[in-house]
């Protein structure tokens, strides 16, 4: 590729890293602009996992260092999040996945209703039911959407943080955080798939990667510095632009 049409990838995964640090959807910004750079699909999709999971890398190194992630779960979301999307590359094989798309449209509509209409959602508002474990509910969390992740994809950062915010009570900073540790998980499966088949342009993915660990870095201190409210609104942005995306898929056929 000519240096214009690279300079032009290497500021959208700027973006998308500062984006998927945030509120997840980085992918919605890298995968248009690699298939307008004239990859083929598969070769966008592999060489996109390639600079992404820089960006959730250097998002989780920064918020691993300011002090937001819950240590004590790391691991196991780590591990379930890394196991489901392998199970989930596995569905791929075994079920269309365009069945799924019409059912994560339907959810994504109502996380932005939820969004929009409750304002208690950007902060924890109640302790966990008596007996509920934060261990095992973060488990079950990072196993099915990392499984999801694996065989769909688009949303998973932004299914994440509110899974935590519904499930675990977290504030919607704190969520974007440990987001990032089974987002990572996620990305490196699919990674290792796409890489082990030869997909990934990585002549195209390091310059990408590059910038995408800068922007993974600047959008975690930024969601951080600016807290819920602000995470809160660039979230429901990434909702809309994702039912807009879904929503003309399905209407292409």
């Amino acid at each position: 590729m000519d240096l214009p049409v690279t300079a032009a990838l290497v500021a959208a995964a700027f973006a998308a890293g500062v984006v998927d640090a945030i509120a997840g959807g980085g992918g919605l910004i890298t995968l248009p602009a690699l298939l307008a750079a004239g990859l083929p699909p598969q070769l966008a999709l592999g060489t996109n996992k390639g600079q992404s999971t820089f960006g959730s890398f250097s998002a989780l190194v920064n918020y691993w260092r300011l002090g937001v992630i819950d240590r004590t779960r790391v691991a196991a979301s780590f591990l379930f999040g890394f196991v489901g999307s392998l199970a989930g590359a596995w569905l791929v094989l075994q079920v269309p996945r365009d069945l799924l798309r019409p059912v994560v449209l339907v959810l994504l509509v109502l996380v932005a209703v939820r969004l929009t209409l409750r304002r208690d959602v950007a902060a924890p508002t109640e302790p966990l039911p008596p007996g509920a474990s934060p261990q095992r509910r973060a488990m079950a969390i990072a196993l099915v959407i990392g499984t999801y992740d694996g065989f769909f994809g688009p949303g998973t950062g932004t299914f994440l943080i509110l899974s935590y915010v519904t499930w675990l009570r977290e504030a919607m900073a704190r969520a974007s955080a440990n987001a990032k540790v089974v987002n990572f998980a996620s990305n490196l499966a699919a990674l290792a798939i796409f890489a082990s088949q030869g997909v990934v342009r990585w002549e195209v993915a390091l310059p990408m990667a590059a910038a995408q660990f800068l922007g993974g870095a600047f959008g975690a201190r930024l969601a951080v510095r600016r807290g819920d409210r602000f995470v809160r609104w660039v979230v429901l942005a990434v909702v809309i632009c994702l039912v807009v995306k879904i929503a003309v898929d399905l209407l292409r056929g």
